[in-house]
């Protein structure tokens, strides 16, 4: 917690301490009030005293204490105006300069009856307030010790009236007075400011930790007005709907900006209709599946609306690694019981197809059997290798060389059976961020859908042919690898059901391709997405965690 600092404790030395900020201003006000007062004295000595019916007992005293009062104050201010910062001694001395100076002038004019010892009382209460100790104990002291010897000399020498020290006495109690009632009240104002102070900075330390906490939440959180103007907007709404991380210094603010259109579609409905719940959705194609919740901030105006926006692809990813562990359980149980009566039709249709006595529909009828078990088997295999997943062993990776790497060993894989070579094109932007990944899995994820766009793009064209692209995101935090083919893409239908697992719309196919390498890229904290592209052909985009990220 912050702590006070005091204008002058009781245990401190004077000269170690340093005036507060209020101090130094209410030491300025109060030699700003000298100034005026010692130009005002100034002015009364072009009058005559005796037309007020006072007589000076030391005029000649008096002009020249008046004058050097003046001298000190306007000496005092310039130092002052100059930037000076005073110290808690210099305080003390001005105030103590201040009482014997009034004294004086008491002494030099018509005495402790004159109205000069009024000013006295504010010296001794403006010492009090600057600085409430004991040393304002000494400023009433030193004034009421001035009051009774000034009063004592002039009806001694002078022949003053002797009711001069009575009311020298009196004076001294309201000294006195005024001192320790000032005190009592300027240490509670004190207090007061210090509990003040001390709250104000608690209230700003929750507040920095609110929002610290509420730029860390995982969970985005947007105020927006009705028409879907972002107003704020913490780093998990950013990251999620504008794929921005790392905002501080490498992208502006969405601060103005309008909400994604699927999401300002579910603003919409849902302003129409408080009560109704919004779908998923994503931001973008690259984006991940996102659910939003509404609320009004001001339920009488209704002019913004806070929004909360959650990833449920991780919840996604849980429910079917729930349903796919228990098909593996399932699976892995009951493989002996499905491989041995299918090993057995497999090999008798083998058998049965080195008979010379068959026609060519038995033969047709004979491939079938074999293909459609090759198929069982290969669906029994993609299961069992979903269930016996291991865990990402992650690295920095530089992905222009992890990806020259991988294209020459696939190159060899691919053009090994002979025929017209793949024809694969790669694209590598310069000065790529490092992504963190598990070579082995993610090398699995691109052989699969480099197979897949090199078959597709061969039905389709004739040619086998690919394009990898290599560049980075907008905020240029983390890289991305796309895949593209020239096969005739996906329809609009099939678009939100390829990751699906046993969807295919290949009659070949077992549907688990897609799956397992969108749960590969997952467990890698990276991300696997269908671009938006206007057929011929579909895009494939790989968007990197970012290298700084803790797996």
């Amino acid at each position: 917690m912050m702590t006070v600092e005091q204008p002058l404790t009781d245990s401190g030395s004077p000269g170690q301490r340093h005036l507060t900020a209020n101090s130094v201003k209410l030491f300025r006000v109060f030699n700003h009030y000298r100034l005026a007062i010692s130009v005002l004295l100034v002015g009364l000595m072009f009058l005559d005293p005796s037309e007020f019916g006072t007589q000076f007992q030391m005029p000649g005293y008096y002009q020249v204490g008046v004058f050097s009062y003046l001298s000190l104050n306007v000496f005092l201010a310039l130092v002052l105006l100059a930037g000076f910062r005073p110290q808690p001694r210099h305080v003390i001395l001005s105030i103590l300069l201040d009482i014997l100076f009034m004294h004086a002038f008491l002494l030099f004019s018509s005495g402790i009856s004159s109205g000069l010892a009024n000013l006295v009382i504010v010296s001794v209460a403006a010492g009090n307030i600057m600085t409430p100790s004991r040393i304002g104990i000494l400023y009433a002291a030193l004034a009421t010790i001035c009051s009774l010897v000034m009063s004592t000399w002039s009806v001694l020498t002078l022949d003053a009236n002797p009711d001069s020290i009575v009311r020298a006495g009196i004076l001294g109690v309201v000294y006195f007075a005024v001192a320790l009632i000032l005190q009592n009240i300027t240490l509670r104002l004190t207090r007061s400011e210090a509990l003040a102070i001390s709250r104000a900075h608690s209230l700003q330390e929750m507040e920095h930790i609110n929002q610290q906490i509420i730029q860390r939440m995982r969970t985005g959180i947007l105020v927006v007005d009705r028409f879907g103007q972002i107003r704020l907007a913490n780093a998990a709404a950013e990251e999620l709907l504008f794929g921005v991380t790392g905002r501080q210094d490498k992208a502006p603010s969405p601060r103005g900006k309008t909400l994604p259109v699927p999401l300002r579609q579910r603003l919409e409905r849902w302003l129409n209709d408080l009560g109704a719940r919004s779908e998923p959705f994503q931001a973008s194609a690259t984006s991940p599946l996102l659910q939003a919740n509404f609320t009004q901030l001001d339920k009488q105006q209704g002019e913004h609306v806070l929004i909360f926006v959650e990833d449920i692809s991780k919840l996604t990813q849980q429910a079917q690694q729930m349903k796919l562990a228990s098909l593996g359980r399932l699976t892995a149980g009951i493989a002996h019981e499905i491989r041995n009566p299918l090993g057995a039709i497999s090999h008798a249709a083998q058998l049965m197809a080195e008979s010379e006595q068959l026609d060519t529909g038995d033969r047709k009828m004979l491939d079938i059997i074999q293909r459609h078990s090759r198929r069982v088997n290969g669906i029994v295999e993609n299961v069992l290798d979903l269930s016996r997943r291991r865990q990402a062993n992650s690295e920095l990776i530089e992905i222009k060389d992890w990806l020259s790497t991988f294209m020459e060993d696939y190159r060899q894989t691919v053009d090994k059976d002979g025929g017209e070579p793949a024809k694969i094109q790669i694209d590598v932007d310069d000065a790529l961020p490092p992504a963190r990944f598990d070579p082995s899995q993610i090398e699995q994820v691109l052989v699969n859908l480099c197979d897949n766009g090199l078959r597709y793009s061969q039905r389709h064209t004739g040619h086998r042919s690919l394009l990898l692209h290599a560049g980075k995101t907008a905020d240029g935090e983390r890289s991305y690898l796309d895949i593209c083919d020239d096969g005739p893409g996906i329809s609009d239908e099939h678009r939100s059901s390829i990751f699906e697992p046993f969807f295919t719309t290949d009659k070949s196919g077992t549907g688990l391709g897609l799956y397992l390498a969108r749960e590969l890229c997952e467990a890698n904290q990276a991300h696997l997405s269908l671009l938006d592209r206007e057929p011929p052909g579909c895009c494939f985009r790989i968007t990197f965690s970012h290298h700084r990220r803790l797996i």
